[in-house]
């Protein structure tokens, strides 16, 4: 599974997924729910890299004190919205306003979408952020912070 970047608005991005077949609906399904556990961890916080305490520590977490002040002063790290996925042919794509998530939640994803590759289905290509010549975008009605005119990248 190829990985690329393109320009990145964290409050008005989508995220594209190119198939190696055109997926079938157990297949949307299953990706369908990665996105979705992917955004309500992102909207609870999870992705904030100011407290890794845990990874910080180090191999063996065994009688680790965890403290529950530091991870109180870090500021909050939200996802703020996600639209659904669309699928068109051998691509999909996903709306997401990222809002102050660390891009460690990028990673995250990455992370679950090269295991979804490995065990459930083939994928050719993620593309994070930009857009497709062949499928426009517009602006998302749930974005926040339209853009100024569809960007090519």
């Amino acid at each position: 599974m190829k990985v690329n970047f393109r320009e990145i608005d964290p409050f008005n991005s989508w995220i594209w997924i190119r198939f190696a077949n055109v997926p079938g609906q157990g297949e949307k399904n299953y990706i369908d729910g990665v996105f979705d556990s992917w955004y309500v961890i992102g909207r609870l916080g999870g992705f904030n890299s100011a407290n890794l305490q845990a990874h910080d520590y180090g191999s063996d977490l065994s009688w680790m004190s965890y403290e529950n002040a530091e991870s109180g002063s870090v500021l909050p790290s939200l996802m703020h919205n996600i639209g659904q996925l669309e699928y068109q042919g051998d691509w999909a794509r996903c709306w997401v306003d990222l809002g102050t998530c660390d891009a460690l939640a990028i990673d995250v994803l990455i992370n679950s979408l090269k295991q979804v590759d490995v065990d459930i289905v083939e994928l050719n290509e993620v593309v994070i952020g930009g857009v497709n010549d062949d499928w426009p975008v517009e602006d998302h009605p749930d974005s926040i912070f339209p853009s100024q005119g569809e960007r090519r990248v």
